[in-house]
């Protein structure tokens, strides 16, 4: 056992006075669905409900001179210092970015009650992490990365040291979300060459593959913030360090509006509530195929603090991903039953989810804006055809993003 590898350990002892290990649980509706056997690490259980306790707990620990914590997070980082911070009586100025879930704001409140002062600065995590940082310099407090910290770093590889205890030894796979790099950082140090694994980001926030390809940490020109717990437009300087000998064949990114599918699966079939960074590794095992079948694989769950306020909207991405619901622009004729011919045109499965007309003086045609909802992706292609056949102009603009986000 190398000296990384004793730390963990240490810390992993350390850590079962403040809180029990996350479950590891063998999932059979993936297993079968795969061909493999799938373990789920359910980080979402703990605490927090997210791994970041973890490195909360033995950075602060470490620190424990400190007087003042500081930290710049979406959400669950956040959560995990101010859990610790009521648990050690110090306190804590969290910044959050204005665009973090209510239910990640409310939680922390309730982690740190009078220990914790949160601010919401910014719309994105990298404007947040500056205003933390220069706060930090001012008032003389400790700064704690969500990531870019070895002492961060070495407490969430305690997920890779609980792993291999409940199984006994090894997985052949490991299936790994990354944000800033801290988990997926923490767990090849403990397990170096000894398994095989995938690093799984979304594609509006792939900074590991960004840093891999230049071979340095690059900032992202631009970040989809709806996976908020993976969403971070640049690498830690500490995390890549560890992992730029991550070949690019091991990254995976997976788009937003698929990772809402496997959001309401799990909700759906198993019960689970995943946020969207939560569900990223479970998402990834339609990419891995045959790679995996037949093999223990362990997909880490990394957390589980979902607003259900947001539900509406991860069906709605589902949907639109899946192709059973669409939005066009039809270009209707200005006449008495003009809309009956069309409702004519639906099939039995279709639904109107969405209309808007506004009826034009002094012309032939009118714009209307239509949702259309049903039940397989093909019956719109029996809709299309039968548009085309009478004659009907209508563009469809369910991924035009510009569009989209003015009238959808």
């Amino acid at each position: 056992m190398d000296n990384f590898q004793a730390q963990v350990r240490d810390a992993q002892q350390q850590m079962r006075g403040v809180f029990p290990a996350t479950p590891l649980m063998r999932n059979a509706h993936l297993s079968n669905r795969f061909g493999a056997e799938i373990y789920l690490k359910r980080e979402d259980l703990s605490p927090v409900r997210s791994y970041k306790l973890r490195g909360a707990f033995l950075a602060m620990t470490r620190q424990g001179n400190a007087d003042l914590f500081v930290c710049a997070s979406a959400g669950n980082h956040a959560q995990g210092v101010a859990y610790m911070c009521g648990h050690l009586g110090k306190r804590g100025v969290i910044f959050m970015p204005v665009t973090t879930p209510a239910q990640k704001i409310q939680k922390t409140r309730i982690f740190g009650g009078d220990f914790v002062e949160i601010r919401l600065i910014g719309d994105y995590f990298d404007e947040c992490l500056g205003a933390a940082q220069a706060f930090a310099a001012a008032e003389g407090g400790h700064f704690l990365s969500p990531f870019d910290d070895d002492d961060v770093i070495m407490g969430q590889a305690t997920v890779a040291a609980e792993i291999e205890d409940q199984m006994g030894g090894l997985p052949d796979h490991l299936v790994v979300p990354v944000g800033g790099g801290g988990l997926s950082a923490g767990m090849l140090g403990y397990f170096d060459t000894r398994v095989q694994y995938n690093f799984v980001e979304p594609s509006g926030g792939a900074c590991l593959r960004a840093a891999l390809t230049a071979g340095r940490p690059v900032t992202l020109p631009g970040v989809d913030t709806f996976a908020d717990g993976a969403a971070v437009a640049r690498i830690g300087v500490r995390t890549f360090e560890r992992l730029s000998s991550v070949g690019l064949a091991s990254t995976l990114t997976i788009p937003e509006d698929r990772i809402c599918l496997t959001m309401l699966e799990m909700l759906n079939v198993e019960g689970m509530v995943l946020e969207p960074a939560g569900a990223l590794s479970i998402d990834a095992l339609k990419d891995l195929g045959q790679a995996i079948q037949g093999r223990s694989v362990v997909c880490v769950a990394s957390g589980g603090n979902f607003d259900f306020e947001r539900l509406p909207e991860v069906k709605e991405r589902a949907q639109r991903f899946s192709g059973i619901k669409k939005y066009l622009i039809l270009r209707m004729p200005q006449r008495p039953g003009a809309l009956k011919d069309f409702l004519d045109y639906l099939g039995p499965e279709d639904d109107i989810a969405r209309f808007e007309y506004l009826k034009k003086s002094a012309r032939n045609f009118g714009s209307v804006l239509i949702g259309i909802e049903t039940a397989s992706a093909s019956n719109f292609d029996v809709l299309f055809a039968k548009l085309k056949a009478e004659g009907l102009d209508y563009k469809d603009i369910t991924d035009d993003d510009l569009l989209a986000q003015f009238l959808i």
